[in-house]
């Protein structure tokens, strides 16, 4: 398959202030990142606040640009353009949902100026050409056209993230990143906007890049699951295989974390503090709260190792076993 975004070696390190008004650390937000999407296909994204999930998914639309490392847009180097060549290349061909839609959009202006904007600075098409185009995003994400002259206030949680998302398809972009899209919406209305998502995808033929703490939602959308602990890339793993063929201990954690309502397991309990991605571990991150963790993980940062299936990788001295269900994991040894 075509790569739409290619992400190689990707490091994003941030200064915050701490300790003192002239001293300033510096933020592990991401290390190495490594990351291959293509068309037609959905990666989710996984992990625990504060791992790296949006940064990773900023680096992907440009938006972020990685202290070291590439990121490849369709075959070109991002960051190698011009600027104006970059911005335009970014603005029309990738789209990117967040996660709050009552502060992505401007409560300003209406739902027909909101998404005529993109249309308007990419001067795409004569005027009555945008306005067609207008009503044509409405319809495509279940809008009626009475609301094209609301204002976002006047919208619910639903209906302001189904404009965020017709927004992030008016220039008919080649990659979507949706980061968190559903956690500032009602349980009632997470499963439309869910069910939008997975329509538009198939349809529209996206490559679509899903973030989310919750595991359990991302194996059901997507093809791929990314586990990111601490600002690295720790798993790959096709999403079939990422309830019981997981082999990182922290894929297995995270997903006994949030276990299915039909076949609830007890989580997996993790000891030790949480390590700060200004200070990260040596060697392996994950080994202060791992109970697998012992002098090699301390020493050596493990790279990639293959599973048996095609598109499986994992970052892990002491892996757990494929044929190891996630239950027994959970249950304390006697």
């Amino acid at each position: 398959m075509t790569a739409v975004v290619e992400v190689r070696d990707a490091h994003v390190v941030h200064k915050a202030r701490s300790g003192g008004l002239f001293r300033r650390d510096r933020v592990y937000a991401l290390t190495g990142a490594d990351l291959c999407v293509a068309a037609g296909e959905t990666v989710g994204v996984v992990g625990e606040s504060g791992c790296g999930k949006s940064t990773l998914a900023k680096v992907l639309v440009g938006i972020q640009r990685p202290a070291a490392g590439t990121v490849a847009f369709g075959g070109q180097d991002l960051w190698a353009m011009p600027p104006a060549e970059r911005r335009a290349a970014v603005g029309a061909g990738t789209g990117m949902i967040f996660q709050d839609p009552s502060t992505a959009l401007n409560r300003r202006l209406t739902v027909r100026r909101i998404l005529r904007d993109p249309l308007d600075v990419h001067q795409r098409g004569s005027r009555p050409e945008r306005e067609d185009r207008v009503r044509e995003l409405m319809g495509l994400v279940g809008l009626p056209p009475a609301l094209a002259d609301a204002l976002p206030g006047q919208l619910s949680g639903g209906q302001r993230q189904r404009v965020a998302i017709a927004r992030a398809l008016a220039l008919d972009p080649a990659l979507v990143v949706a980061d968190e899209p559903t956690s500032a919406l009602d349980v009632s209305v997470r499963a439309q906007i869910l069910n939008l998502l997975l329509d538009l995808k198939e349809r529209l033929g996206l490559a679509l890049v899903f973030v989310s703490h919750d595991i359990q939602t991302v194996r059901r959308m997507s093809d791929r699951v990314i586990t990111m602990y601490l600002g690295r890339i720790v798993e790959e793993t096709p999403a079939g295989r990422v309830i019981d063929a997981a082999r990182h201990p922290y894929t297995r954690a995270l997903f006994s974390a949030t276990p299915g309502l039909l076949d609830p397991i007890d989580p997996i309990p993790l000891s030790g503090p949480v390590p700060s991605a200004t200070r990260p571990p040596s060697g392996c991150p994950f080994r202060t709260r791992c109970w697998k963790a012992d002098e090699t993980c301390a020493q050596v940062m493990p790279g990639f190792s293959a599973a048996s299936q095609p598109g499986h990788r994992y970052r892990c001295h002491h892996p757990v076993e494929e044929d190891q269900s996630t239950r027994d994991l959970a249950r304390p040894e006697p």
